[in-house]
């Protein structure tokens, strides 16, 4: 998976897989070979964090 250089775009395109193929995000960045520390901190810039009972970034 080609991750957008905007971190809204990268926003989008991880909830939109979060919610309609992976059930964990853990599971989302092993299976597309994504260094979830990166996406993390990316989106934590922005004010959007992880919510694993919701399954997305809030």
């Amino acid at each position: 998976m080609q991750l957008p250089a905007d971190n809204f775009m990268l926003l989008s395109l991880v909830n939109t897989a979060l919610r309609d193929r992976y059930s964990t995000f853990s599971e989302l960045c092993a299976e597309e070979g994504l260094d979830g520390e990166e996406i993390s901190g990316r989106l934590n810039a922005i004010g959007y964090f992880y919510d694993g009972e919701q399954n997305a970034f809030k």
